[in-house]
Protein backbone atom coordinates (compact mmCIF):
# COMPACT_ATOMS: atom_id res chain seq x y z
CA UNK A 1 0.00 0.00 0.00
CA UNK A 2 1.33 3.46 -1.10
CA UNK A 3 1.52 6.35 1.71
CA UNK A 4 -0.53 9.02 1.93
CA UNK A 5 2.29 11.57 0.74
CA UNK A 6 3.10 9.63 -2.42
CA UNK A 7 -0.42 9.67 -3.38
CA UNK A 8 -0.17 13.04 -2.86
CA UNK A 9 2.96 13.53 -5.18
CA UNK A 10 1.59 11.60 -7.99
CA UNK A 11 -1.95 13.48 -7.95
CA UNK A 12 0.23 16.65 -7.67
CA UNK A 13 2.49 15.43 -11.04
CA UNK A 14 -0.80 14.24 -12.98
CA UNK A 15 -2.56 17.60 -12.45
CA UNK A 16 0.81 19.51 -13.44
CA UNK A 17 1.30 17.36 -17.08
CA UNK A 18 -2.45 17.94 -17.20
CA UNK A 19 -2.24 21.68 -17.30
CA UNK A 20 0.93 21.97 -19.60
CA UNK A 21 -0.64 19.56 -22.07
CA UNK A 22 -4.03 21.39 -22.43
CA UNK A 23 -2.21 25.01 -22.96
CA UNK A 24 0.25 23.18 -25.40
CA UNK A 25 -0.83 24.29 -29.45
CA UNK A 26 -2.23 21.66 -31.84
CA UNK A 27 -0.50 21.51 -35.02
CA UNK A 28 -2.04 22.07 -37.97
CA UNK A 29 -3.78 19.54 -40.05
CA UNK A 30 -2.29 17.99 -42.85
CA UNK A 31 -3.91 17.19 -45.35
CA UNK A 32 -1.38 14.06 -46.91
CA UNK A 33 0.02 16.57 -49.24
CA UNK A 34 2.25 18.42 -47.37
CA UNK A 35 0.49 21.15 -47.34
CA UNK A 36 -1.29 22.81 -44.48
CA UNK A 37 -5.17 23.66 -45.37
CA UNK A 38 -5.90 27.33 -45.40
CA UNK A 39 -7.18 29.03 -42.37
CA UNK A 40 -11.22 29.03 -41.70
CA UNK A 41 -12.64 32.20 -40.53
CA UNK A 42 -14.82 35.11 -40.76
CA UNK A 43 -13.65 37.26 -44.06
CA UNK A 44 -12.50 41.04 -43.21
CA UNK A 45 -14.70 43.37 -45.22
CA UNK A 46 -12.59 46.55 -46.87
CA UNK A 47 -12.09 49.14 -44.09
CA UNK A 48 -14.67 52.21 -44.49
CA UNK A 49 -13.29 55.87 -44.73
CA UNK A 50 -16.31 57.51 -45.41
CA UNK A 51 -19.75 57.74 -43.03
CA UNK A 52 -22.54 55.02 -42.97
CA UNK A 53 -25.15 56.30 -45.03
CA UNK A 54 -28.65 54.31 -46.62
CA UNK A 55 -31.88 53.53 -44.72
CA UNK A 56 -32.34 55.15 -41.39
CA UNK A 57 -28.91 54.63 -39.96
CA UNK A 58 -27.81 58.25 -40.70
CA UNK A 59 -23.95 58.55 -40.89
CA UNK A 60 -21.94 58.01 -37.57
CA UNK A 61 -20.58 61.28 -35.61
CA UNK A 62 -16.84 61.69 -36.22
CA UNK A 63 -14.81 60.41 -32.78
CA UNK A 64 -18.06 58.29 -31.72
CA UNK A 65 -17.90 54.96 -30.86
CA UNK A 66 -20.33 54.13 -33.58
CA UNK A 67 -18.04 55.78 -35.89
CA UNK A 68 -15.33 53.39 -34.55
CA UNK A 69 -17.30 50.19 -34.80
CA UNK A 70 -18.93 50.83 -38.14
CA UNK A 71 -15.92 52.74 -40.14
CA UNK A 72 -12.95 51.02 -38.69
CA UNK A 73 -13.52 47.45 -37.00
CA UNK A 74 -13.78 46.54 -33.77
CA UNK A 75 -12.50 43.07 -33.96
CA UNK A 76 -10.20 40.58 -35.58
CA UNK A 77 -9.93 37.04 -35.35
CA UNK A 78 -7.39 34.00 -34.66
CA UNK A 79 -7.47 30.53 -35.62
CA UNK A 80 -7.80 27.41 -33.71
CA UNK A 81 -5.37 27.43 -30.61
CA UNK A 82 -3.69 30.44 -31.65
CA UNK A 83 -2.63 34.31 -30.40
CA UNK A 84 -0.74 35.12 -33.75
CA UNK A 85 -2.29 38.39 -35.51
CA UNK A 86 -3.22 37.05 -39.12
CA UNK A 87 -1.97 38.87 -41.98
CA UNK A 88 -5.99 39.82 -43.44
CA UNK A 89 -6.12 41.14 -40.03
CA UNK A 90 -3.39 44.16 -40.22
CA UNK A 91 -5.71 46.95 -42.38
CA UNK A 92 -8.31 46.67 -39.45
CA UNK A 93 -5.51 46.99 -36.72
CA UNK A 94 -3.97 49.86 -38.88
CA UNK A 95 -6.98 51.62 -39.34
CA UNK A 96 -7.62 51.09 -35.78
CA UNK A 97 -4.21 53.09 -34.92
CA UNK A 98 -5.22 55.50 -37.20
CA UNK A 99 -8.53 56.37 -35.36
CA UNK A 100 -6.89 56.21 -32.03
CA UNK A 101 -4.33 58.68 -33.19
CA UNK A 102 -6.73 60.92 -34.88
CA UNK A 103 -8.64 60.79 -31.37
CA UNK A 104 -5.82 60.89 -28.60
CA UNK A 105 -8.35 60.75 -25.68
CA UNK A 106 -9.69 57.82 -26.64
CA UNK A 107 -8.86 54.53 -23.98
CA UNK A 108 -9.61 51.47 -24.59
CA UNK A 109 -9.94 47.80 -24.15
CA UNK A 110 -9.25 44.61 -25.89
CA UNK A 111 -11.03 41.88 -24.45
CA UNK A 112 -9.65 38.36 -25.94
CA UNK A 113 -12.35 35.38 -26.87
CA UNK A 114 -12.40 32.00 -27.45
CA UNK A 115 -14.51 29.20 -28.78
CA UNK A 116 -16.55 26.82 -26.61
CA UNK A 117 -14.17 23.71 -27.21
CA UNK A 118 -10.88 23.09 -24.16
CA UNK A 119 -10.95 23.93 -21.04
CA UNK A 120 -12.33 26.75 -19.06
CA UNK A 121 -8.74 27.96 -17.64
CA UNK A 122 -6.77 27.27 -21.26
CA UNK A 123 -9.21 29.91 -22.97
CA UNK A 124 -9.60 32.27 -20.31
CA UNK A 125 -5.23 31.97 -20.91
CA UNK A 126 -6.01 32.10 -24.94
CA UNK A 127 -7.95 34.67 -24.28
CA UNK A 128 -5.73 37.07 -22.51
CA UNK A 129 -2.83 35.76 -25.41
CA UNK A 130 -5.22 36.81 -27.92
CA UNK A 131 -5.73 40.13 -26.39
CA UNK A 132 -1.91 41.01 -25.46
CA UNK A 133 -1.27 40.21 -29.41
CA UNK A 134 -3.40 43.37 -30.45
CA UNK A 135 -2.16 45.14 -27.76
CA UNK A 136 1.31 44.45 -28.58
CA UNK A 137 0.88 45.53 -32.65
CA UNK A 138 -1.10 48.86 -31.80
CA UNK A 139 1.72 49.73 -29.51
CA UNK A 140 4.36 48.80 -31.61
CA UNK A 141 2.78 51.17 -34.04
CA UNK A 142 2.41 54.36 -31.62
CA UNK A 143 -0.63 53.88 -29.80
CA UNK A 144 0.52 54.83 -25.54
CA UNK A 145 0.43 51.87 -23.58
CA UNK A 146 -1.80 53.63 -20.95
CA UNK A 147 -4.42 53.79 -23.19
CA UNK A 148 -5.04 50.46 -23.54
CA UNK A 149 -6.33 47.19 -20.80
CA UNK A 150 -6.75 44.12 -21.83
CA UNK A 151 -9.19 41.45 -20.85
CA UNK A 152 -9.50 37.83 -21.10
CA UNK A 153 -13.33 36.39 -21.72
CA UNK A 154 -12.43 32.52 -22.57
CA UNK A 155 -15.29 31.13 -23.66
CA UNK A 156 -17.76 32.93 -21.68
CA UNK A 157 -18.92 35.80 -24.31
CA UNK A 158 -19.39 33.88 -27.79
CA UNK A 159 -20.48 36.13 -30.16
CA UNK A 160 -21.88 33.13 -32.43
CA UNK A 161 -24.65 30.59 -31.27
CA UNK A 162 -23.87 26.98 -32.38
CA UNK A 163 -21.43 24.27 -32.39
CA UNK A 164 -20.11 24.67 -36.03
CA UNK A 165 -16.66 25.53 -37.60
CA UNK A 166 -18.32 28.84 -38.54
CA UNK A 167 -19.76 29.07 -35.40
CA UNK A 168 -16.28 28.32 -33.32
CA UNK A 169 -14.13 30.91 -35.95
CA UNK A 170 -16.29 33.84 -34.92
CA UNK A 171 -15.80 33.24 -31.51
CA UNK A 172 -12.17 33.27 -31.81
CA UNK A 173 -11.80 36.61 -31.32
CA UNK A 174 -10.16 39.65 -30.18
CA UNK A 175 -12.22 43.00 -29.16
CA UNK A 176 -11.30 46.05 -29.08
CA UNK A 177 -14.16 48.37 -27.10
CA UNK A 178 -13.92 51.63 -26.52
CA UNK A 179 -13.61 52.79 -22.10
CA UNK A 180 -13.65 56.60 -22.57
CA UNK A 181 -13.23 59.52 -24.61
CA UNK A 182 -16.22 58.61 -27.41
CA UNK A 183 -19.22 59.85 -27.73
CA UNK A 184 -21.83 57.18 -27.57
Amino acid sequence: MMKPSTLVRLAAVGVAVTAIAACTPRRPVETGTGEVPPPVGPQYPPVNNGNVDGGNLGAAAPGSEQDFVVNVGDRVYFDLDSYSVRSEAFPRLDAQVAWLQRYPSVTIRIEGNADERGTREYNLALGARRAESVRTYLIERGINAGRIDTISFGKERPIAAGSSEESWARNRNAHTAIVSGAAR
